[in-house]
């Protein structure tokens, strides 16, 4: 590899990332069912928790101080969680199957592909996976009527923006592991975000140095975006979600290619 190689920022070209992700279109086109499989999780959490604990919660203060439904409270927060794991799935465990035992990347590098473009093309395929499970599950709650204002429109972007985040960061730590229990540390990073990002009960409940701890990960970023979305607490201090959100995204991103680079073409 040259000096050159190791300093310039990988290169980075839709077009030929489109091709990867094609690739993962045609390999899902018999295994649909495995798609489809990840949307009822988040629905089942809704159903279970957000109407059969909802029915013992009378009210939660929501984002702009307000009280509003317990179902309310926690769908879009359901909706984020269900964006990063998505996203987490397929830019970790399928990842590193075509890494490191089926070789996919190497069979890819040989055509005009480069690193840059398999991670776009990899961390663009997560997006579209749990873009999907976003659309589904932003139907269920407007179904339900778990959607208070017109802001809500916004939550699939926003969601997708969450999935770029975790995906791109979900690849990049693929890249440092070396074995398939490597993947707990996945696990125990995934799980208490899931629980104690705001997802069930307001970041209120925590004494006042636990809530800067949880304010600043990156979930909790995407589950505030989403429910001030949803009901209606729209203000300047969303740009922050936004912002955090998208650098989160873009370092993953340049992390991932540089690693690939490393180990594919060392």
């Amino acid at each position: 590899m040259t000096v050159l190689a190791r300093v310039a920022p990988p290169v980075f070209s839709s077009r030929r990332a489109a091709r990867l992700v094609e690739r993962n279109i045609l390999g899902y086109r018999r295994n649909w069912w495995v798609l489809l499989s990840g949307f009822f999780e988040p629905v089942f959490y809704l159903f279970g928790i957000g109407y059969g604990l909802g029915s013992l919660v009378p009210s939660v203060v929501g984002p702009s101080g307000e009280p509003i439904s317990y179902g309310l409270f926690v769908a879009p927060a359901l909706l984020a969680s269900s964006a990063m794991n998505g996203a987490i799935y397929d830019s970790t465990f399928n990842v590193f199957f075509k890494l490191r035992y089926a070789k996919t990347y190497d069979a890819v590098l040989a055509t005009p592909l480069g690193v840059g473009d398999v991670a776009l093309g990899e961390i663009t395929w997560a997006l579209i996976r749990g873009t999907l499970y976003s659309i589904g599950f932003v139907a269920v709650m407007v179904l339900f009527g778990l959607v208070a204002s017109p802001w809500a429109l916004l939550t699939l972007p926003a969601a997708m923006l969450i999935g770029f985040a975790f995906a791109a960061v979900g690849m990049a730590a693929t890249t440092f592991m070396r074995q398939w229990t490597d993947f707990d540390y996945i696990t125990m990073a995934t799980l208490p975000l899931f629980l104690f990002s705001a997802t069930f009960y307001p970041i209120t409940a925590y004494p006042e140095t636990l809530q800067v701890i949880v304010s600043l990960t990156p979930l909790y970023q995407g589950v505030d975006l989403l429910r001030s979305l949803t009901t209606g607490a729209v203000g300047p201090g969303l740009l922050w979600h936004v912002a955090y959100l998208l650098v989160m995204g873009l370092i993953g991103l340049v992390i991932a290619a540089r690693r690939l680079d490393k180990l594919l073409l060392k």
